[in-house]
């Protein structure tokens, strides 16, 4: 039980020097402006990958991502309308429905072969919110929205897969069973594809 005159205890507090961002980034390390490059689709596959390169720079990198996903990042860069909405247009609406702006994608830290990203929104209040998400869908919808795509410096020199600098890396991409996955199962997700949209 607790005691009502027991005093609340203090929170600890974070250990001094220290800087770190939610998601594992720490806040001395440097955003890079990204914008994808391209979208590789393969048939008769579940994996997909998309790859983000440095807007003012040549260092780049792969995203491992599923069907799902790669098909709506399709869409958005063809212009192409669905009559009933998917997962990631109903997203996109549910923001603009609440008043709210989606002002960039931060790709913040790389961790057991795992992207982590987070969308930062601005509400009706003008209140600057972060949401943890998976890359794939922080793109497709950031993509929506038209607006910036950064990753955090440490992650992009851990995977870039160009041949700028010292430390030139190989120019093809890495083996997907070796890959960097934006998920464990990117595959695992319920989103139908655009074949298996509600008709009605």
């Amino acid at each position: 039980m607790v005691d009502p005159d027991e005093p609340t205890p203090e929170p600890n507090p974070a250990p001094e020097g220290s800087s770190a961002e939610p998601n594992g980034k720490d806040a001395d390390d440097p955003w890079v402006d990204m914008k994808l490059a391209r979208v590789i689709v393969r048939d008769q596959s579940e994996q997909q990958w998309i790859y983000l390169s440095e807007i003012e720079g040549s260092r780049g990198f792969p995203i491992v991502i599923g069907s799902p996903e790669a098909r709506e990042i399709q869409r958005v860069v063809t212009g192409t309308s669905l009559e009933r909405p998917l997962t990631h247009q109903m997203a996109f609406a549910s923001i603009q429905a609440l008043d709210a702006k989606l002002t960039r994608v931060d790709i913040t830290d790389l961790r057991n072969n795992t992207f982590f990203a987070r969308l930062i929104l601005v509400d009706g209040q003008g209140q600057e919110r972060h949401i943890d998400a998976r890359p794939s869908d922080a793109v497709c919808l950031g993509l929506r929205a038209g607006c910036g795509i950064r990753v955090a410096e440490s992650v992009l020199e851990q995977v870039r897969t160009d041949q700028s600098g010292p430390d030139a890396m190989p120019t093809e991409f890495p083996d997907p069973a070796a890959g960097m996955d934006e998920d464990p199962e990117p595959t695992s997700d319920d989103e139908p594809s655009a074949d298996d949209s509600d008709p009605s």
